[in-house]
């Protein structure tokens, strides 16, 4: 039985988180909005706060809190701003494949200074020919003496164009069953940050196009060893990923609950408050249970890992309950926020519009459901 209840540590860097997301990310929200970019505010925020630091080991100068303590930095972020939360948790993927499968080397290169935020990071894997099956993938590598020369393009990456280590997932093209990953540096000859998508939601995260044009990669920035890269880059998100979405869809769900608790007491009509109607009451008992349900889920999976505990199943399962909640939740704060629901003035329109990039991010809904059925069939 895995006990997941919060530690004293755990309930104090809550309120840490809460207070941070209030007073150093919200003031940035409007701009991220209108701008569609990411704060260059809130990421040094977040650097000067730790909050890259958290699952770094403190060996690389990090904090080694784990993915529980992550986790809620993750929703009191997203409960804020889910673009904010969105560059944090994948800049968390980012790292996940040096932290599992680095070498020594490796990890004293590159982690201290991604955990004082010196540095960004993401990974890329998905291409337009493979997106939840990632051995589709187009891109491929080739040896040159001790080095790999890499070509391809990846498609809808998350910190595309702000991060400077990148993890790539390849192929060998001269055996395309063969994948490996690398580290990357956005610096290297042959790299380029090209296509900024613009997407219907989390519009202060970026998100676009990468491309490798006879990329040079050292034999040194070849994580695990050849053949291994399916198995680096799917551990990956099928924990940090996954994991990282969980949080962000939970604070989604707790920012749509308060929005419309609030707006509830205050809306008067038929001579009350609208929170009086017992449809009204109905639609925030749902929200209200859905949340809870989830954070159950999300906190169970983050306290296996943190247990040594192997989680990937229950976070896909925790993945498809909360995004498809958070756009239910979405969806009843707009209804109860009636015509004022579809003005922009109101965070609601903004949550709509989040909830709905949630969903295929780190696998589509029906891809955990392909996920837990293997596992409930094995």
């Amino acid at each position: 039985m895995i006990d997941f209840t919060f530690t004293e540590e755990q309930e104090l860097f809550r309120k840490a988180a809460r207070e941070f997301a209030e007073t150093k990310v919200a003031p940035h929200v409007a701009e991220m909005e209108k701008t569609g970019e990411v704060s260059d505010k809130v990421v040094k925020a977040m650097a000067e706060a730790e909050m890259m630091a958290l699952t770094i080991p403190e060996e690389y100068d990090g904090l080694g809190l784990g993915y529980t303590t992550r986790m809620i930095a993750v929703e009191e972020v997203a409960r804020v701003s889910v673009a904010a939360a969105m560059m944090l948790q994948v800049f968390a993927l980012g790292i996940e494949p040096i932290l599992k499968f680095g070498n020594e080397e490796q990890k004293k290169k590159y982690l201290p200074g991604l955990a004082k935020g010196e540095h960004l990071s993401t990974t890329a894997i998905t291409e337009s020919t493979g997106g939840s099956n990632p051995a589709g993938g187009r891109t491929n590598y080739k040896k040159d003496g001790d080095d790999y020369i890499i070509n391809g393009r990846k498609i809808f990456i998350t910190n595309s164009h702000i991060a400077d280590v990148i993890t790539i997932l390849a192929k060998d093209a001269e055996n395309p069953k063969v994948f490996s990953t690398f580290i990357v540096e956005n610096k290297m000859e042959g790299f380029k940050a090209t296509h900024k998508e613009h997407k219907v939601g989390m519009r202060g995260c970026n998100t676009g196009e990468l491309s490798f044009e006879n990329l040079r990669v050292p034999k040194e920035q070849l994580l695990s060893e050849e053949g291994k890269g399916i198995r680096v880059a799917m551990a990956a998100i099928g924990d940090a990923g996954r994991g990282g979405m969980v949080g962000i869809a939970i604070g989604l769900q707790a920012a749509c609950l308060e929005a419309s608790v609030k707006f509830a007491k205050e809306r008067i009509l038929y001579g009350k408050p609208i929170s009086e109607l017992q449809l009204i009451q109905s639609k925030l008992a749902e929200m209200k249970i859905d949340l809870e349900a989830g954070r159950l889920l999300a906190y169970r999976g983050a306290a296996m890992h943190d247990k040594g505990v192997r989680s990937s199943n229950e976070f896909a399962v925790a993945k498809y309950f909360t995004t498809e909640m958070a756009q239910k939740a979405a969806k009843m704060a707009v209804d109860i926020h009636g015509g004022y629901g579809c003005m922009e003035e109101y965070a609601v329109t903004r949550f709509l519009r989040d909830s709905f990039v949630l969903g295929p991010s780190a696998g589509t809904s029906d891809i955990m459901k392909v996920i837990i059925a293997r596992w409930v069939l094995s």
